[in-house]
């Protein structure tokens, strides 16, 4: 069985695409919603959580984790790393290898603070930009509306001269729950946007395929109580009708 976390529903874009490329696996996600978001937490108080979240998943039979938050990542990459767990930073650079790609990267304050997506870029000898959003993270999470999230990326890109790149990577996975409102203020902007959890999720396919031969289940645990975590997920899984949710205390 893999394991997938994330402070909320960011998590959720991730697992998608692992479904996708791994469809015979059985997933378990945690959401823990209850100390969303991961994003403005210390390093301390990161690295207690994502202990506690792989001993959560680990106890419940998950051989594989995969990390579906860059703020963890870089929690991680300053601590003792974990056996058998995908993170977001590596497969996501890598993917860039060779390319003439000019990045600017966007993230939560804790993954541009930790210089994670930096160094990983810098192993690859790519340098990027970029652009720390403090609360995007936390409305996505919390279900604000779309003039408030357009607000608030409008406010982090407004001294940020994008026609010196040509790529922009959603460095935090909630992000590509709004990527819709990112194109639409850069709809006249000649930029890709990118989102990671395609990388990721190649990655664990590329570790786990021959080992991942099960019902095809996703189980869902949460944290906390979310009609909106719900709602997000019932819109995702609607081809597989009404997926099972627990909240766990």
């Amino acid at each position: 069985m893999i394991g997938v976390f994330d402070s909320g529903s960011g998590g959720l874009t991730v697992l998608k695409e692992v479904r996708v490329r791994l469809p015979k696996a059985d997933i378990l996600y945690f959401g823990d919603i209850k100390n969303a978001p991961y994003g403005t937490k210390t390093h301390n108080e990161l690295v207690r959580l994502t202990k506690d979240a792989v001993e959560l998943l680990q106890s419940m039979g998950a051989h594989h984790i995969v990390s579906a938050c860059n703020s963890v990542s870089a929690a991680l990459a300053l601590s003792s790393p974990l056996p058998h767990l995908t993170e977001m930073t590596e497969p996501t650079a890598a993917s860039f290898r060779g390319t003439p790609a000019r990045i600017v990267l966007t993230a939560t304050p804790a993954t541009i603070d930790s210089q994670i997506y930096q160094r990983a870029f810098h192993e690859i000898d790519k340098e990027i930009a970029t652009v720390a959003i403090p609360e995007l993270a936390g409305a996505i999470e919390f279900g604000s509306s779309d003039a408030e999230i357009e607000r608030i990326i409008r406010d982090a890109f407004a001294t940020v001269d994008l026609s010196r790149y040509d790529t922009l990577i959603l460095g935090c996975t909630h992000y590509p729950l709004v990527e819709y409102v990112f194109k639409y203020i850069f709809k006249y902007v000649p930029i890709e946007i990118i989102d990671p959890a395609v990388a990721v999720a190649k990655r664990v396919e590329e570790r786990l395929a021959q080992s991942e031969e099960g019902g095809g289940t996703t189980r869902f645990l949460i944290s906390r109580e979310s009609a909106l975590f719900r709602d997000r997920v019932a819109h995702l899984w609607s081809h597989v009708g009404t997926p099972r949710i627990e909240v766990i205390e």
